[in-house]
């Protein structure tokens, strides 16, 4: 049925009038997630920053498709030579989407919002760091903090640092303002986003595309058939769909990395997750490269603890728990488990590595001696009950923020996981005063969750997607989720 699905779709493809292709000033992107809302700073799904940040919202800093740290409102900084004070000089003459002017006091207000008790930002810790934030004139921002750190810069450009409007900041995650190249046109609830060039923007006149549309297709052959009609200018596709023959001409197969990392998410505070030997017996029952190979055609990095391969101070921990599910019948009677563990595995609506992945997991587990009883939710009922309320054994998800081995210090996490020294390791690498002292610390940080098996760690998420020849800038790693539209363009 899929292929004769996919045939059909050629055929539309090669019948398709021109009309139906873009033009050259707008876009149609196709993803599998719609976002739950649309402020990046409070929601915990991905769909969010990529569909808003750097085309609707801006922070201080960018980070641009290598990875790099670039000028955005701020267009320069010092730092003092204790690693304390940034001193940040502002782009003048930006306004917000509703025509207010940007200065200095948004950002202190935004600031001071993400930190103040009662905030939903995601990483309210980076915030709770800034000892003052100081405005010493509308185009200048100090901030001190209590202690080092440097990757600040760098955090600066995610989602949970973008600046907002104080006057708009309530309604944002339905009709969000921010100060980026493109506004917010309309939201058509599990159809489609729409965004248009923003006339307040200081660099309207340099933006090659005005038109934004990000369609929500959850189905991956329906996303390539969408694709291959001219109805969509670049997707996700699922690594399955890569061969299709209609890929070889008119489009780009882009393939690279992202620093999601797909964990077997695990609630400690369960009676019998809380035992380490149980923890090892799920990690030594899971085959990486058969998940790997039977979810992902083959597509991904096996890890062994929560760290992006291509990071310079990630370690190959794969060997912690090698695959045995021999070993792991032994551990899980020797827990008090002779005749089995039953457990919950709840799965979110992603195609390959969650419903596909959790599948192969699951028959891994009752290999290794598991009851697995597999629920698939959607995602507003996963982030319901597994990330907000912890209501589940086991899941599976692709955490998918750069550098966030510091979720495990977070009090009342989903994962309910307490280890103060892994707190202490984690706190001292964030304020290391040498490139070398904080490699060391990550590495130990990464080895305390390796042999604490605190989740099952199973691949690094690679970045498949498919985009129509002639559309520029479509970044090939992913090191954070952004779809940068306002550097794209279209050529001949």
């Amino acid at each position: 049925m899929k292929r004769m699905f996919i045939a059909a779709a050629v055929a539309g493809a090669i019948l398709a009038p021109f009309s139906a292709m873009a033009a050259k000033d707008s876009v149609v992107f196709a993803q599998q997630l719609e976002p739950p809302g649309l402020d990046p700073r409070t929601g915990a799904a991905a769909a969010i920053s990529l569909t808003t940040l750097y085309n609707v919202y801006e922070g201080l800093t960018r980070i641009d498709g290598d990875g790099m740290v670039q000028p955005l409102l701020a267009k320069s900084w010092t730092i003092s030579d204790d690693g304390l004070t940034y001193t940040f000089k502002l782009e003048e003459g930006v306004k917000f989407h509703d025509g207010a002017d940007f200065d200095s006091s948004d950002v202190k207000y935004t600031f001071e919002a993400n930190k103040a008790e009662g905030s939903q930002n995601k990483r309210k810790d980076r915030f709770e760091v800034m000892e003052s934030i100081e405005t010493p004139d509308a185009n200048t921002v100090v901030i001190t903090l209590k202690e080092r750190r440097p990757d600040l810069l760098e955090q600066l450009g995610e989602s949970t640092a973008v600046i907002v409007d104080p006057a708009t900041d309530a309604n944002n995650a339905t009709a969000p303002v921010g100060t980026g190249p493109y506004k917010f046109e309309s939201w058509t609830k599990g159809d489609n986003l729409k965004l248009t060039a923003a006339d307040t923007y200081r660099d309207k006149d340099n933006l090659p595309i005005k038109e934004v549309t990000i369609r929500f297709i959850g189905d991956g052959t329906a996303r390539l058939a969408a694709l291959l009609s001219g109805d969509v200018d670049a997707t996700d596709v699922p690594p399955e769909l890569l061969s299709n023959d209609a890929l070889k001409d008119g489009y780009n197969v882009i393939i690279g990395n992202t620093n999601g990392e797909v964990i077997v998410s695990t609630n400690n505070a369960n009676p019998a997750l809380s035992k380490l030997k149980v923890r090892q017996a799920i990690a030594h029952a899971i085959n990486r490269q058969e998940v790997i190979d039977g979810a992902m055609f083959g597509y991904g990095t096996p890890i062994g603890t929560h760290f992006a391969p291509h990071h310079p101070d990630y370690v190959d921990l794969t060997g912690t728990y090698p695959f045995d599910p021999e070993l792991s019948k032994k551990l899980l009677a020797e827990a008090g488990y002779p005749d089995g563990l039953e457990l919950s595995f709840k799965l979110p609506p992603v195609e390959n590595y969650a419903r596909q992945g959790g599948q192969i997991i699951a028959a891994q587990l009752e290999k290794a001696g598991f009851k697995i009883n597999i629920e698939n939710v959607d995602w507003p009922k996963w982030l319901d009950e597994v990330y907000k309320n912890k209501n589940y054994d086991l899941s599976i998800v692709a955490h998918v923020e750069p550098m966030d081995i510091g979720i495990y210090t977070r009090d009342n996490y989903y994962f309910n996981y307490k280890n103060p020294k892994l707190n202490e390791t984690v706190a001292a690498a964030e304020s290391a005063a040498s490139p070398e002292e904080r490699t060391k610390l990550l590495q130990e940080a990464q080895k305390i969750l390796a042999e604490d098996a605190v989740n099952g760690y199973v691949f690094q998420l690679p970045r498949i997607i498919v985009a129509r020849q002639g559309l520029n800038g479509v970044w090939k790693d992913l090191p954070l989720f952004a779809t940068d539209v306002a550097r794209m363009s279209w050529s001949d």
